[in-house]
């Protein structure tokens, strides 16, 4: 089954210097059906104004992901890490004990797109840690590559939970299949785009909570940006954070 939910149906905050929308249940937005899915607990669609973001902050117990769509996200944190991500870059925080960081659109002049992820950690007050690889485009055309993973298969990211992140780019002609296990759920969020899975349109901003497919098929993309998150079969009602 394929639960699509529509780019319009989520939540939305607009500061002035930044424009979110939200998947799940997010700071101000509160809906008590979209509390997160299995342990994906935040898909936030940001695009900050030049020059402008997140100051310092904390966070704890949380695996904090960034995808970087256009323009350039600079990372700051108390590990002493410092970093600018761009298109193709893949961050990984996970704040463990506890972490402060902030986040700013590096230019002056551009907006910045990005995704951050929420993933609920499979363990608590372990020490924080950082980590950061660059995925080509050539690794993600018409193909599905792993960003994510519990022990950082194929050089994808090591998150603290049962979870597999894929990232896709797909126009044209351009085919994939994803065989997924009888007891997992999957995530669909398209990123950029459109794309049709199993039969199915989504567009840019759309996603779908997926349950008792054995296999997903996406195809007749138009310059899509596509992530497939693989999960645990839970139904959480995860709090508010």
């Amino acid at each position: 089954m394929i639960e699509q939910r529509l780019s319009e149906q989520r939540g939305v905050g607009d500061h002035g210097w930044l424009n979110s929308h939200h998947t799940f249940s997010f700071a101000s937005y509160w809906d008590p059906k979209q509390t997160g899915f299995s342990d994906l607990l935040v898909i936030n669609d940001d695009r900050v104004a030049p020059g402008r973001g997140f100051g310092a902050h904390p966070h704890n117990n949380m695996e904090i992901i960034s995808y970087v769509l256009e323009g350039a996200l600079e990372h700051k944190d108390s590990m002493g890490t410092g970093s600018v991500i761009v298109p193709g870059d893949v961050q990984l925080m996970s704040a463990g004990s506890g972490v402060t960081h902030s986040e700013f659109n590096h230019s002056k002049t551009d907006n910045v797109h990005f995704l951050q992820i929420w993933i609920v950690p499979g363990e608590r007050n372990s020490p924080p840690g950082y980590q950061q690889i660059s995925v080509a485009e050539s690794d993600k055309r018409g193909q599905l590559r792993l960003i994510i993973s519990p022990e950082g298969e194929n050089g994808s990211l090591s998150v603290r939970q049962d979870i597999r992140i894929y990232a896709g780019l797909f126009d044209g002609v351009e085919q994939q299949t994803l065989a997924l296990d009888a007891d997992r759920y999957a995530y669909i969020h398209v990123a950029r785009g459109s794309i049709e899975v199993n039969g199915v349109k989504f567009k840019e901003g759309d996603g779908a909570r997926v349950r008792n497919e054995s296999v997903l098929e996406f195809a007749n993309g138009e310059d899509a940006e596509v992530l497939v998150f693989d999960l645990r079969p839970l139904e959480v009602n995860h709090p508010q954070r």
